[in-house]
């Protein structure tokens, strides 16, 4: 016998299909998110074309609201995207759906139709990126772009820079997009999981463990994440020992989130950790940085703090122009939307806002999946060991290629 909640599951599922494939015959944009620890995901449609603005988004109560999609740089091959929230399906409140006031009355009603349809969900037609594939780099290329960060950081040239490389992995026969984000929300629950699609930047799924801002009119969040190490038997959140070089690594991300307080001349935080954490198959450190703004009046807290966070130090280095300005030169490839960030702003109501940086992620291609992944550097960085750090965060979202 088939249980209820399955049934309901069943028909959930086939919903959502059927509306992403709205969207998407229509050259409109999608997200499909679920928060980290929540018990369902939350689909969001774009049926109107996308706000592109060069700044990260306002996150004022009344800004706009939708899902905000923004690429390490902006710069001519990715565009700073706010996906509008034309229509949002929550699963988590018994498929509650809500239209934008401002959504034409046509389509309207074809989402409407879409919702009592019964017929078979269709192949999804999801948007293909542009841009050609990114370069990608070999064990001895990567290794020699660690070299050269760490003697660049030895000459003082930076304090930290976080080197990155670009994969690419054959989509297993009959892959299903759908399919692989249900199995990231089994897999790695206390991780943001979303899945991306839109005309300008094609189509991206990822489970991320990290924030980058939080507000909800209450209280802004953010943390600091940093050092790396695999979960073994014996090796635990319990029993972990950190290397030098991974307290040090993590020690600056967190130095440059209270730096840019200090910019706001915001003095009263609440700072906790480092701590290790676990996210998927590696542990982390993770120091967690809370702002109460019923005793700090600072309407504008979470924008200045987003457009002071990103890039953050974790995805770029320290200082920033001078660690951007070396990855410009020796990283090799366009990181396009690997390292930005995602996630809904002010949404589900005005105030509330959860972005998160795009780590743990894959830009899916017809036949093929571009798979990310980065390590931050110091002068006592290993490049062996840090190739084998790009291994093992790779496997955290390819694992649904295997």
């Amino acid at each position: 016998m088939v249980s209820s909640h399955a049934v309901a599951e069943t028909v959930a599922h086939a919903t959502v299909r059927r509306l992403i494939a709205l969207a998407l015959r229509h050259g409109g944009s999608v997200a499909l998110w679920r928060l980290p620890n929540a018990t369902a995901p939350v689909l969001l449609l774009s049926l109107r074309p996308l706000h592109l603005s060069g700044l990260p988004p306002s996150l004022e109560p009344s800004a706009q609201a939708g899902f905000a999609f923004y690429p390490f740089q902006d710069s001519d091959t990715a565009e700073a995207l706010l996906l509008p929230a034309d229509a949002v399906l929550d699963l988590s409140a018994g498929q509650q759906l809500t239209l934008s006031h401002g959504l034409p009355a046509e389509a309207a009603a074809a989402v409407q139709r879409v919702l009592h349809d019964t017929t078979a969900p269709e192949e999804l037609p999801w948007h293909v990126s542009p841009q050609p594939f990114p370069h990608t780099t070999d064990r001895e290329a990567y290794e020699a772009l660690v070299a050269r960060g760490v003697a660049a950081i030895r000459a003082g040239e930076v304090t930290k820079v976080v080197s990155s490389r670009a994969a690419r992995r054959p989509l297993p026969t009959g892959f299903d997009a759908l399919g692989a984000f249900d199995a990231l929300c089994r897999q790695h629950p206390r991780a943001f999981v979303s899945l991306v699609s839109a005309p300008q930047a094609g189509t991206w799924l990822g489970a991320t463990p990290e924030i980058l801002v939080e507000i909800d009119g209450a209280e802004f969040r953010t943390m600091a994440l940093a050092g790396t190490q695999p979960i073994t038997e014996e090796m635990t959140a319990q029993t972990a020992v950190w290397r030098q070089k991974d307290i040090e690594e993590q020690a600056l991300v967190a130095r440059y989130i209270v730096n840019c307080f200090k910019q706001l001349r915001l003095r009263d935080y609440d700072e906790t950790g480092p701590r290790t954490v676990a996210a998927g198959n590696l542990l982390h450190l993770r120091t967690d940085f809370r702002v109460d703004l019923k005793r700090n009046r600072f309407p504008t807290l979470g924008t200045d703090m987003l457009r002071l966070l990103h890039p953050t130090s974790a995805v770029g280095g320290m200082p920033r122009e001078a660690a951007l300005s070396f990855l410009q030169r020796h990283e090799g490839y366009d990181r396009t939307y690997y390292s930005g960030f995602l996630g809904p702003v002010n949404l589900p109501t005005p105030g509330i806002s959860r972005l998160f940086v795009n780590l743990r992620c894959m830009q899916l291609r017809p036949t093929e999946a571009i798979l990310y992944a980065g390590t931050g550097l110091t002068a006592e960085s290993d490049p062996s060991r840090e190739w084998q750090e790009t291994e093992l965060k790779l496997r955290t979202v390819g694992s649904v290629l295997d």
